[in-house]
């Protein structure tokens, strides 16, 4: 008789036909630490595929990194900070992942952060086919996007993060631009300025931002204001989500020369493509220049209503809203933009009715035009180092043309230097999903 009996590919006790006795002479505590080293080697195993796979996500630059295994899930928490285009950022993420932290017997997640505060999630199933080895584009083809956390969620926020994101310095640079064609003997006047802007994460959801103006020039029908280094954004604001309902409170300096306090809600339906989006405000005018600080009394309010559909086919959304604006003006504005990898494209059309009637000009209130979100080079990463503060340009430039040459009507306020149509769908997971596939 003579058999050969294996364990764990590893090790092979060898039974023959003489004297079994001579050929198992092993001691009673070399037994009990290789039954101990079998018990433990795969537990090892299994571990150590998650704690590279979140040390390799550390050194590319991702914050607020965690990994929790719960029994139906492994749940990875990660926050972009380093890569500029976040589908690519996220597709590198889940090329990590797949090759070094899959669970073998469990459904995986990774749950995606802005600022300390979950956006959406990108799930793998158990039993999905996923190429271990290689982690082309089709092996990501076995994720799905949604804004909903999971039931491991709640068990894995409490997971201690590492490579955390509170009180690291950016010092962001805008370039902002004006322009207009109002002149019969030139063809455009224009003002342009850098905005160096401090932005600090103080705790989940809170973040300060502190901007001065530099203006390069200053043209014609530009207000001495335009020529002035003056403060710019001086804001803090506060974002958290419950259920599918994203909130964000803000108080400060404003854009559009106004300062004031509001709100910005958004609620996304159980069918991803639908959505509606409220904002409110109570503001009043401000200007610096010269180091003098001018404001006005809190005495306007200004809302935006409306609802909005996302085409999955062409990554384009569609926008119908009501909005008062800062001439105490109320109309009704549809727009739509298509999404691309590195650059946002749209148009709008609005209708505006002055009820005080402020403003006797021919055809006012009626607007068209179109607007463009790019983002700007280079694309590569621009990771931290330690607390050390970080200099980087703007992730995008944004710019509106308005066609109608309209003046008065439609003026609005914004609340961020990095709040607009691009960036507010960097966390659509629909847009994310086409990014996994596509990249």
């Amino acid at each position: 008789m003579q058999c050969i009996l294996r364990i764990n590919t590893c090790f092979s006790v060898y039974f023959g036909h003489s004297d079994i006795t001579k050929r198992l002479r092993i001691s009673g505590e070399a037994a009990i630490v290789l039954i101990v080293f079998l018990l433990i080697f795969p537990l090892k195993g299994w571990s150590q595929s998650s704690d590279e796979a979140v040390k390799e996500l550390i050194n590319m630059g991702f914050e607020n990194v965690s990994c929790t295994d719960t029994d139906d899930e492994r749940v990875y928490i990660v926050q972009n900070m380093a890569y500029r285009l976040h589908g690519v950022g996220m597709a590198k993420a889940v090329d990590v992942i797949q090759s070094l932290g899959m669970p073998n017997d469990r459904n995986c997640r990774i749950v995606v952060l802005d600022n300390n505060v979950p956006q959406y999630s990108i799930f793998h199933q158990k039993g999905v086919e996923v190429n271990d080895t290689i982690a082309l584009e089709g092996s990501r083809a076995g994720w799905e996007t949604s804004y909903e956390l999971g039931d491991s969620w709640k068990v894995a926020n409490k997971t201690k993060k590492q490579n955390s994101s509170l009180f690291k310095v950016d010092l962001v640079v805008y370039p902002e631009l004006y322009f207009q064609n109002m002149l019969l003997n030139k063809i455009y006047t224009s003002a342009f300025s850098l905005d160096p802007t401090i932005e600090v994460s103080l705790w989940k959801g809170m973040k300060f931002t502190g901007q001065v103006v530099i203006p390069l020039h200053r043209g014609e029908r530009y207000g001495e204001i335009y020529g002035k280094t003056r403060l710019g954004y001086l804001t803090i604001s506060q974002s958290f989500r419950v259920q599918n309902l994203f909130i964000t409170a803000f108080a400060g300096n404003l854009g559009s020369f106004h300062w004031g306090l509001g709100t910005n809600m958004k609620y996304v339906f159980k069918d991803p493509r639908f959505s509606i989006e409220g904002h409110a405000m109570y503001v009043g005018v401000s200007t610096l220049g010269g180091w003098k600080w001018e404001r006005g009394e809190l005495d306007t309010w200004l809302f935006k209503l409306g609802g909005q559909y996302y085409w999955p086919k062409y990554n384009t959304q569609f926008e119908l809203r009501v909005e008062k604006c800062v001439r105490h003006d109320t109309g009704i504005r549809f727009q739509f933009a298509r999404h691309m990898r590195k650059a946002s494209i749209g148009f709008y059309a609005r209708k505006t009715i002055d009820y005080n009637h402020r403003y006797k000009i021919a055809n006012s209130g009626y607007d068209g035009g179109f607007f463009f979100n790019i983002t700007l080079p280079p694309y590569g990463k621009y990771k931290r180092t330690k607390h050390i503060p970080r200099i980087i340009p703007s992730e995008v430039f944004a710019l509106t043309y308005y066609a109608g040459n309209e003046k008065y009507y439609g003026k609005t306020v914004n609340y961020s230097p990095s709040n607009n149509a691009r960036t507010r769908n960097s966390f659509n997971p629909i847009f994310i999903k086409s990014e996994l596939l596509n990249y």
